[in-house]
């Protein structure tokens, strides 16, 4: 077999980092289904507990270590320093 040019193994090179690339977004694509569905189930559970009365005790207002986020308002989630949109379901 014919030694490949620069510019082949370059290409070559591409091809792989491409299949490597698609292969990982679709296992995150696989990862944030299945948290999107723990999370709508999630959701689920809090809606019921909610309707039939659980309540949780008022905690006492404390300012938060330094370094911890203050809590979410109630029904907001909170990732790093923006609160989540409400998740919406596909399919």
């Amino acid at each position: 077999m014919a030694e490949l040019t620069e510019q082949q193994q370059h290409l070559s090179s591409l091809l792989e980092q491409r299949a490597g690339l698609v292969a990982e977004i679709n296992e995150l694509n696989s990862q944030a289904a299945a948290k999107r569905e723990l999370v709508l189930r999630s959701l689920g559970a809090i809606e019921y507990l909610q309707q039939v009365g659980v309540t949780l005790p008022e905690a006492e207002a404390e300012a938060p270590v330094e370094g911890e986020a203050a809590a979410a308002p109630e029904g907001e989630t909170v990732v790093g320093d923006a609160p989540l949109p409400e998740p919406t379901v596909q399919g």
